[in-house]
């Protein structure tokens, strides 16, 4: 093999001044590197950031990966690394992981997540284990873990959830209980006693005048 006097044609089979490698020996990968406007091939080991080496019977070369956001490819349509702030999953690259799936930081994948079934009916109103007795009480629905996550550090989504609800039976069957008067009956029945006590002074004022005459 004849390399030529240019550094450029480092393990090249054939070369030229200005165009660099043109073959390449047998082990190597022909990559064109592009600068402006000009182009030049080398003659790599590895291919650089960006590419895959596709081995032909012919020549072997440095393909581009096709994948968004991918920094290094096993093939054109596999990503075995993707760009800094993306995640990997299957060959592919996301800004954060799909459904059912969780981010292992460290690696910048996307493994198992936990998975959950289908949230229950909710449950009946109560408040300190009795259906009755109060106006307001809590109702809760539950979930079941259906599949544990590849990581013991990754958390599954809550399974249980509560809310405030109203209860159908207010007053328990045969309880004692002394309803509060309501406001308007407060206001009705202290309205009462004013025109009662007026009465009752007017009346003293009216006896008090007769007696003066």
């Amino acid at each position: 093999a004849s390399y030529g006097p240019n550094p450029i044609c480092k393990g090249c089979l054939s070369c030229s001044k200005d165009n660099g490698c043109i073959r390449c020996q047998h082990k190597l990968f022909f990559f064109l590197r592009r600068e402006g406007m000009r182009q030049y091939g080398e003659c790599l080991h590895s291919c650089p950031s960006g590419y895959y080496g596709l081995r032909t019977p012919d020549m072997n070369r440095c393909s581009r990966c096709r994948i968004e956001n991918c920094d290094s490819c096993f093939s054109r349509d596999f990503c075995t690394k993707c760009k800094t702030g993306f995640y990997s999953h299957r060959g592919r690259c996301f800004r954060g992981c799909p459904p059912g799936f969780a981010a292992l930081e460290e690696l910048m994948e996307c493994v198992e997540g936990c998975e959950v079934g289908q949230w229950s009916e909710w449950g009946t109103c109560s408040r300190n284990n009795k259906t009755c007795g109060f106006k307001w009480g809590l109702e809760t629905r539950t979930r079941q873990i259906v599949k544990k996550p590849a990581k013991d550090t990754i958390p599954c989504p809550t399974i249980a959830e509560s809310r405030r609800c109203k209860m159908a039976v207010r007053h328990c069957p045969g309880g004692k209980h002394r309803r509060r008067p309501t406001k308007t009956k407060d206001k009705k029945k202290k309205k009462k006693n004013l025109m009662e006590r007026a009465q009752k002074q007017h009346s003293i004022f009216l006896a008090t005048d007769k007696t003066s005459q």
